[in-house]
């Protein structure tokens, strides 16, 4: 895909305001002030300002800014962290006003295609509701395999304009974008980029699916188009996508232009005429989402000539991340294990039904998905449901509309009511909630936190509600297996 010349000498001496003073923020304000920009960081966090202040930007209190709707027309652009919703104040007054506004995303690929730091990279874009971050890891160890600098951005932690900032500078960047991030990055047309699954997820920020669909298919765009065919919602956006060349991947046997499962053996037909890349057997974590994350890995990898052998290297030596289906003990015949990443319907219906006898800790933010076809699919593996967060009640009615001989406890209540403000409280909870978990338990179940929701409602993050998990879980002693609590 040819790309004309990015000029951006416009930003020199021109005023910019950045919406957010935390990691995706702060990250810009640098290639903003190397581009000469004068910038100034808005945020509601006198304390997150403060770092802003440190690096050289200019600072202003979010309602300070809205107070004075005259002081916006000042910018002639606004970069927003990706969270902000199109409706948020500043970003409505600042369209109001005619000001374009960039998402943080959106102003590293202009960095990029501008050459600030050097030459153009090469992105590979990963998006989907469940299983970003395992193909992007996944990805960035098969670029490692292969000997090519690069780096494993966006989405995953690291933000893009500083891994452009890296030395030596990356010719691959293995990028992780959200639905979010997509959203305010229309600019971006990567050499590849896939579409792994889409389900509900987010559907308030974008105001319902087509709107978060929308947003995902941006990343197929590019060069190459990847889709995951054994998704519904992601196999239609093939017909879609503008690029000229899309490439599908599936459990089954691949068909041309495609990859796939033959004989318990990954295999390329896409770029390559049945090319074996590594045994189903040897992808971690097992199980048909790590297969199916694996081989969207290998696409991309291969749509930019990687070779086998390097791809077999880079999956054989991946290990799954924390809080990713991880297992944090067995204990008295129970395995419990940590899957805190499982943020939504979709993710924790991959992690549930990879076991027979479940005791499902559950709840948080259920971001408007609806929960009842989880629970239909679910029911019969359930032992028992421990519930948590803001959103447990939902689950709770679902439970009791479509499994309801599954007992259920939700937290806090009782003894344990009132202790849900601040990190020590939730952990409190969870505490309380692993207990009474455990004391469903029986001998060969598995006591497995995969909420289907956010975190952002009791914890700091994801990180932190795995971390309480597993230290509650620590805290057990055999006779707490099979000792329901009253």
């Amino acid at each position: 895909m040819n790309e004309t010349s990015i000029d951006l000498s416009w930003l020199r001496g021109s005023s910019v305001l950045v919406t957010g003073a935390r990691v995706s923020g702060l990250a810009v304000v640098r290639p903003l002030l190397d581009l000469g920009a004068v910038v100034t960081v808005t945020d509601s966090d006198r304390g997150a300002l403060d770092r802003a202040s440190s690096i050289g930007a200019a600072v202003v209190l979010q309602d300070d800014l809205l107070g004075d709707p005259a002081a916006l027309a000042a910018f002639s652009l606004v970069v927003t962290s990706p969270g902000f919703r199109p409706d948020s104040p500043v970003l409505a007054a600042a369209a109001g006003q005619g000001i374009p506004v960039w998402g943080d995303v959106e102003l590293s690929w202009h960095v990029d295609r501008a050459e600030l730091y050097g030459p153009r990279t090469r992105w590979l874009v990963v998006t989907g509701t469940n299983g970003k971050t395992t193909t992007t890891s996944m990805l960035a160890s098969i670029l490692e395999a292969a000997a090519i600098e690069s780096v494993a951005c966006g989405n995953i932690g690291l933000p893009i304009a500083d891994a452009l900032r890296r030395t030596p500078h990356p010719s691959v960047l293995a990028v992780e974008l959200s639905s979010f991030q997509l959203f305010w990055a229309p600019s971006v047309h990567p050499a590849a980029g896939v579409v792994l699954n889409i389900a509900e997820d987010h559907l308030d920020w974008h105001g319902g699916m087509d709107g978060y669909v929308q947003a995902k298919a941006r990343a197929l765009s590019g060069e190459i188009a990847v889709v995951g065919l054994d998704d519904t919602r992601a196999a239609r956006l093939a017909a879609g996508s503008p690029s000229g060349n899309v490439v599908g991947f599936r459990l089954g046997e691949p068909a041309s232009g495609e990859l796939g499962v033959r004989s318990g053996v990954l295999v390329d037909n896409a770029f390559g005429d049945t090319v074996e890349l590594l045994a189903a057997a040897d992808v971690e974590p097992s199980g048909p989402s790590g297969i199916l994350d694996a081989l969207a890995a290998a696409a991309l990898a291969r749509s930019i000539g990687v070779q086998p052998g390097a791809v077999r290297a880079g999956l054989q030596s991946y290990r799954v991340g924390p809080h990713r289906a991880a297992v944090v003990r067995e204990l008295g015949g129970v395995t419990f294990i940590d899957d805190s990443k499982a943020t939504n319907p979709h993710a924790a219906r991959s992690s549930i039904l990879a076991h027979e006898r479940v005791v499902w800790i559950a709840g948080g933010l259920l971001k408007g998905a609806v929960i009842d076809d989880l629970v239909v699919e679910i029911a019969d593996r359930l032992v028992a449901a421990v519930l948590l967060g803001r959103d447990g009640m939902q689950i709770a009615e679902a439970l009791a509309r479509h499994a309801p001989d599954v007992p259920v406890v939700r937290l806090p209540s009782g003894d344990d009511a009132g202790v849900t403000h601040g990190a020590e409280d939730a952990d409190a909870v969870m505490r309380a909630v692993v207990a009474h978990a455990a004391g469903r338990a029986e001998p060969g179940d598995t006591v497995l936190l995969a909420p289907a929701a956010a975190s952002l409602d009791m914890f700091s993050d994801y990180g932190h509600r795995g971390r309480s998990f597993a230290e509650s879980v620590q805290l057990l002693d055999i006779v707490d297996i099979g000792s329901p609590r009253s």
